[in-house]
């Protein structure tokens, strides 16, 4: 029987490299089971424009791994760009986030967001999901502007969190791969956003599921990249 992650890990993390190096061993433990067939699981598509491997939800709890970079295997053009992302990068979560970098560089851009603005530059879209991987996004009355705010940057064996609710967007340098290891926790009467044209319409997403191959291929490179002594 598999073990599953102990989430009191995520909430030691900062701060602790012995909680850090524990969640790097949840990840390749996890990692190669899903690499050996194992443990059956799918790799998702996410409209993010990454790849998501669901490792296990408890709840109001869930671990997942991200795969971001060229050349990642299950990927859409792999020889080539990364896949175009089907969603506004720029987004809220419903559920707060601790994120462990198990390789690469991620750049967490925050977005401060103006309600009722004179000049409006962005509609709010609620995102609603289903468990058959379906994203309706739904235009809101909410005209708000826009701008750029503080950016962390967070390297392989570092943390970041995140509270629900707050507006930002990942950014992975050009031409690189990173991988995180993360925990949602969600909060109740929340609900995920992101930020779109003005004018913009409702529309509906479907997530692309990897298959068995696929989905073990991406962790066999995983697995390699954590191990490797300078991940790129």
């Amino acid at each position: 029987m598999r073990k599953p992650v102990d989430y009191r890990l995520f909430e030691r993390a900062v701060g602790s490299s012995e909680a850090v190096a524990g969640l790097f061993d949840a990840a390749t433990s996890a990692l190669d089971e899903i690499a050996s067939g194992r443990r059956e699981l799918h790799a998702v598509r996410h409209p993010l424009g990454f790849l998501c491997l669901p490792v296990e939800r408890d709840g109001d709890r869930g671990v997942c791994l991200h795969v971001f970079g060229t050349g990642t295997p299950g990927m859409p053009g792999t020889t080539g760009p990364d896949p175009a992302p089907t969603a506004s990068p720029v987004h809220s979560h419903s559920w707060e986030l601790t994120s462990c970098v198990l390789y690469g560089s991620v750049g967490n851009l925050r977005v401060r967001v103006r309600e009722h603005p004179e000049v409006a530059t962005h509609r709010v879209f609620e995102v609603r999901s289903d468990p058959a991987g379906v994203d309706d996004i739904r235009p809101t009355s909410r005209l708000v502007s826009c701008e750029p705010g503080p950016e962390q940057t967070v390297v392989g064996g570092e943390i970041y969190t995140l509270p629900a609710g707050e507006f930002h967007t990942s950014v992975i340098p050009r031409g690189t791969t990173a991988a995180t290891l993360l925990l949602g926790h969600s909060r109740p009467g929340r609900f995920d956003l992101s930020l779109g044209p003005v004018h913009g319409r409702g529309h509906r997403v479907v997530r692309q599921t990897c298959d068995a191959a696929q989905t073990a291929r991406t962790a066999r490179t995983v697995l390699r990249r954590i191990d490797a002594p300078h991940p790129r």
